[in-house]
């Protein structure tokens, strides 16, 4: 049964910094592209960071220079560190797992909220 389990959630001001992860079982994790996305009230579902089974990242053009993805094949985790953030990343943060182009696995989401 695969799981993927987001941690790291909560409510900062602007300015704050959070860092998510989300641990993963049930896959070969260092075989996945992981990727963060995100989902706020009333908009679709967005790609937030992606990161490749050899450690390339790619991200959205809303998070250049302040989010950072990253991953620990041995602790079958990827981490997304977000500084300097907004009111506007406030949303529901999701965990993806890519097996392969028809094979894709989702966590349950972590609620972040940015005050202003």
């Amino acid at each position: 049964q695969v799981q993927l389990v987001e941690s790291g959630g909560g409510l900062v001001q602007a300015g704050g910094s959070l860092n998510l992860s989300c641990k993963a079982s049930g896959i070969i994790f260092r075989f996945n592209v992981m990727g963060w996305y995100r989902q706020a009230p009333g908009k679709q579902r967005e790609l937030v960071a992606a990161i490749t089974p050899t450690g390339t990242t790619n991200y959205a053009d809303s998070v250049k220079g302040r989010f950072t993805m990253s991953r620990d094949n041995a602790k079958n985790t990827v981490y997304l560190q977000m500084n300097s953030l907004k009111v506007e990343d406030t949303a529901v943060y999701y965990c993806n797992a890519k097996t392969n182009p028809f094979t894709v696995y989702w966590g349950q989401g972590t609620q972040v909220t940015v005050s202003s």
